[in-house]
């Protein structure tokens, strides 16, 4: 319930916060590979939550600097492309097992350090399959929201199965989110072994805005004869503050989303459907995993997309 709180609450600061510097219709909310990132570093990893979201902190902080000081293109044009579309998919890779593993579809082998099919016969095998068909047919027929339809049916789905329980009540006052605030190891998050976590947070974090910002404006029509957007900076900044600030409530910030508007308007009016959420909190912790692992897993496997940009005939790329 705090974790939940918290991220509302964060969503709707820095989504009205980008409305009103940007007058942009960029939403923010948690990204996906950043949050399998730090999923993975406090389950596999064994990395305690305090220096995880230090990780995170320092990630929003370069990010921060990057922005602030105009050193975005340089950057940009430093990292070669190649790489950039690999690490996008090796985080969607990541997120697709992260998926089957909340499913049971894919264990860990105790000793063997491999990972095995699970119980394929088992309900929550059955349930998440159920969720993937779904969403591969709503999403086929041009569903509206395909993705969180299909997630609320096999929830349902998921009752006479045993793995959705009914929660005691439906509206409950939001949980106070100052349990988690400042939670943080700021230096204990700087020793050289979390380096490779500290990157593998910044890149697709970075990259992620980049690309969504100019997927989104494209759509919207945004974009300038040079295929730039305009105003990208303001965007960029008010992300990368939005990561930082994220850490000390300890979650994660990034992703502009697209909302289908032309103006800051329709990202304030999404941060007003997410004030209302905050009651219904018992509906969202409802939810199983196996329900929300095929979105996992499908978002993951298209994130593998970006490799087709990869120039395979050159072996020095």
């Amino acid at each position: 319930g705090v974790m939940l709180t918290s991220m509302i609450l964060l969503i709707i600061v820095t989504t009205v916060a980008m409305a009103l510097v940007t007058n942009r219709p960029f939403a923010l909310a948690p990204g996906l590979g950043s949050v399998a990132i730090v999923s993975g570093m406090i389950a596999n990893s064994g990395i305690s939550p305090e220096i995880t979201a230090g990780v995170i902190f320092w990630s929003g902080g370069i990010f921060i600097v990057i922005s602030y000081i105009g050193l975005r293109d340089a950057v940009v044009n430093a990292i070669p492309a190649s790489l950039k579309h690999a690490v996008s998919s090796g985080v969607g890779l990541f997120i697709a097992l992260l998926g089957c593993k909340n499913a049971g579809l894919i264990i860990a082998l105790e000793g063997k350090n491999n990972l095995a099919f699970g119980d394929l016969s088992s309900p929550s095998v059955l349930l998440a399959l159920i969720g993937f068909l779904l969403i591969l047919i709503t999403k086929q027929m041009r569903v509206p929201g395909y993705m969180i339809f299909s997630i609320l049916i096999t929830t349902l789905v998921g009752i006479p199965m045993g793995l959705t329980r009914m929660p005691e009540a439906f509206f409950m006052a939001p949980s106070s989110p100052f349990g988690q605030f400042m939670k943080i190891d700021f230096l204990g998050a700087l020793q050289f072994a979390y380096l490779p976590f500290l990157i593998a947070m910044f890149v697709p974090d970075f990259f992620s805005t980049f690309g969504t910002a100019l997927g989104v404006g494209a759509k919207a029509g945004f974009l300038d004869e040079d295929g730039n957007l305009p105003g990208i900076d303001k965007v960029f900044k008010v992300d990368a503050v939005a990561t930082a600030l994220g850490s000390l409530f300890y979650l994660e910030s990034s992703s502009g989303v697209e909302a289908g508007g032309k103006t800051g308007l329709t990202p304030i009016s999404t941060s007003v459907c997410f004030a209302f959420t905050l009651l219904l909190t018992p509906f969202a912790l409802m939810i199983p995993s196996a329900a929300t692992a095929p979105a996992l897993i499908i978002i993951g496997v298209g994130m593998l997309s970006s490799m087709r940009n990869i120039n395979y005939d050159d072996f020095t790329e």
